[in-house]
């Protein structure tokens, strides 16, 4: 019997069938996921630290170390290898490929809860972990640049504003900022007038921190009436430190200017970004594993006019980097090619059929 007998038979059903499978086919290219190179679930999971101002040496051995212990007690891993260097720690752990690579995240997560307690006490926040994606490349950057505010300014601008509007847009993975960072005030000690007071590193920082403390007050309270102490002791800027009381030594009172310059300035000044010559803060912006690239950006650039009204007027937030550009061409080129294959089909149909109904 000949396959395509029934076809030729029965046009109109051959038509309707024909019809359905184009029209299921249309609505399944839509939800097709799209990005720049195929997902590939890799079992490896990348751990990374910072601490501000603290040497490559320090860094290895008072926060790679002890994180490195607790990472050698999780089963299943073939390397790990680390990277260290001004301020900031990098473990690459890879695990086999029969290991659950969310498995293996939660592993990791106890593993950093554990080892807490080892790590240095002014570290700024927990190490964070991210599984591995070979195709993993920022899909969008964005740059935030101003001709009279500050590179912290900028960044506090970037972290507080921009990144959280960003991050709730449906398909954004991460947001990472690049240069500058978050305002600080800088004091630089002077050790000729330490050693004058007779004072030490550690004097200083213990009254710096001490001063600078956010605690509960307390309550006043009667016999009909409580209320609540509340005040906030923590200071922010250069002005504020300046007359700090660190020490009373033979009838005199050494304050944090008499033995510091203190500055206003960022917490990391070794970190900056650099867009057409002018120091800017840059957003580089990930998507989410499975989510469509195009529609995700397309999303993002429709809600930059509601996010450029949130910053300050003088700050000015611009798209200097977009990988869809060439995603949509390859997209493009695909959907011309199925245009081309269907017709192809159709006019080898007609040739060899030599009618448009055949009956």
């Amino acid at each position: 019997m000949n396959f395509s007998a029934p076809f030729i038979r029965r046009p109109v059903a051959t038509t309707l069938l024909a019809l359905s499978i184009a029209l299921a086919g249309m609505i399944a290219f839509r939800f097709l996921p799209v990005a720049s190179l195929p997902l590939v679930d890799l079992s490896a999971i990348q751990v990374s630290a910072a601490l501000p101002g603290a040497s490559p040496e320090n860094m290895a051995s008072s926060v790679a170390t002890p994180l490195e212990k607790q990472f050698s007690h999780i089963a299943g891993i073939t390397s790990m290898s680390s990277k260290s260097s001004l301020g900031v720690t990098s473990i690459r752990l890879t695990f086999d490929m029969s290991r659950d690579v969310d498995g293996a995240a939660r592993d990791v997560e106890a593993a950093i809860n554990a080892a807490r307690s080892y790590l240095p006490s002014n570290l700024p926040a927990n190490p964070t972990y991210r599984k591995i994606d070979s195709a993993r490349a920022p899909v969008l950057v964005l740059n935030l640049a101003s001709k009279t505010a500050s590179s912290g300014v900028l960044y506090d601008s970037a972290s507080s504003i921009i990144q959280q509007k960003i991050s709730r847009v449906s398909g954004v993975g991460q947001v990472t900022i690049l240069g500058g960072s978050l305002p600080a005030v800088r004091v630089d000690l002077n050790p000729q007038q330490l050693s004058h007071y007779g004072l030490g590193f550690q004097d200083v920082a213990g009254v710096i921190s001490a001063q600078n403390a956010n605690r509960p007050k307390g309550q006043i309270s009667d016999e009909d009436t409580i209320a609540d102490v509340t005040a906030n002791d923590q200071i922010s800027k250069a002005r504020d430190y300046a007359p700090l009381v660190i020490a009373s030594r033979n009838n005199s009172v050494a304050k944090l200017s008499d033995i510091a310059t203190i500055t206003d300035s960022v917490e990391n000044v070794r970190s900056v970004a650099y867009v057409n010559g002018k120091e800017s803060v840059s957003l580089l912006v990930y998507c989410s594993p499975g989510a469509n690239v195009i529609s995700t950006v397309d999303e993002i650039k429709r809600q930059l006019p509601s996010i450029r009204a949130s910053i300050p007027s003088n700050q000015q937030l611009l798209v200097t980097g977009d990988l869809t550009t060439t995603i949509r061409a390859s997209v493009r080129d695909v959907e011309v090619a199925l245009v081309l294959s269907i017709g192809l089909v159709i006019f080898v149909v007609f040739l060899f059929l030599r009618n448009a109904r055949p009956h």
